[in-house]
């Protein structure tokens, strides 16, 4: 368990004292072996393990504020970004099982601007935090969109089917992280309990601005990944029409010479070029002469 005190700076304690305003972080385990904390007494319960946590959301109770967030990243280990809050007028606790969030508060404790405000702000600054790079993911993932529909255009098409699925279903997990960030920012800007300040309201409610900002970026991502997927389909149409092209050309100027060869399978008795020392290299020619005159005809049309 870690244990920071909201002053002028964000810093460590050991613990803190019922009314003293501060940050406390947990692990989902830890969570479950503290029936009570100081200042939380009552309320504890109702923070959510980050192992429970599904979606990203905000729920208003009657002497607390809790939620879940949930980020469409994982960490270099491989683990889900899932982390469970509970707020209150003095407290903000965290459920973290991956250290991220650790990681964060110090980083937050480092800039030393928290002097007259409550957890809300250390929430939003928090919340930042975890957005904070996620314009430059997204403008990766837009450019091996680029990439692919680069590859689509030159007639690239092999592996093209798993590579787009994967980028689509992250766009789409992008996408509706941020809605589900923009629902839970609408609930903390409200502030329907009155735990945070003016200025804390007006913090979420920029947080909220720029999580809208970067949702319209990922519907962007969406419905680019879809145009490519649609011009990819048109390649492989442009693909097959061509080959049933060549396929009904090449029936075509056969089907002359199948009549050909049906009649002559026939072995007719009376028919004079069956005893024709001639009558042989003359159907061949015939053959010849129905071929070309068959592809000048197909080029003289433009077909």
């Amino acid at each position: 368990m870690n244990c920071y005190h909201i002053g002028d700076n964000l810093s460590p304690q050991e613990t803190l004292l019922p009314e003293e305003p501060g940050v406390i972080l947990l692990t989902s385990e830890e969570l479950a072996r503290q029936p009570e904390l100081a200042g939380l007494e009552g309320v504890l319960h109702h923070a959510p393990a980050a192992r429970d946590a599904r979606v990203c959301k905000a729920e208003v109770r009657g002497d607390c504020l809790t939620g879940t967030l949930i980020l469409p990243r994982v960490t270099r280990e491989g683990a889900r970004l899932a982390f469970g809050y509970l707020l209150t007028g003095r407290r903000l606790v965290l459920v973290d099982d991956t250290q991220v969030l650790l990681s964060h508060l110090r980083r937050l404790a480092k800039e030393g601007r928290w002097g007259g405000e409550g957890p809300g702000k250390v929430f939003c600054g928090l919340l930042e935090e975890l957005v904070a790079k996620d314009l430059h993911h997204l403008e990766e993932l837009e450019d091996q969109a680029e990439e692919l529909e680069d590859r689509v255009l030159s007639g690239q098409l092999e592996g093209f089917s798993p590579t787009m699925t994967a980028l689509r279903k992250q766009a789409m997990a992008w996408f509706r992280y941020y809605d589900q960030m923009d629902d839970a920012a609408c609930v903390l800007r409200e502030n329907e309990n009155g735990f945070f300040s003016p200025a804390e309201q007006r913090l979420f409610r920029i947080f909220e601005e720029r999580v809208t900002r970067l949702g319209q970026e990922a519907q962007l991502l969406r419905e680019y990944c879809l145009q490519i997927q649609t011009l990819f389909q048109a390649e492989i149409d442009i693909r097959q029409n061509r080959t049933m092209k060549t396929l009904t050309i090449v029936t075509t100027i056969f089907l002359p010479l199948s009549l050909l060869a049906g009649w002559y399978g026939m072995n007719f008795a009376y028919m004079p070029e069956l005893r024709w020392k001639y009558g042989y290299p003359a159907v061949i020619g015939v053959s010849l002469l129905i071929i070309l005159g068959s592809l000048w005809l197909w080029k003289k049309k433009k077909r």
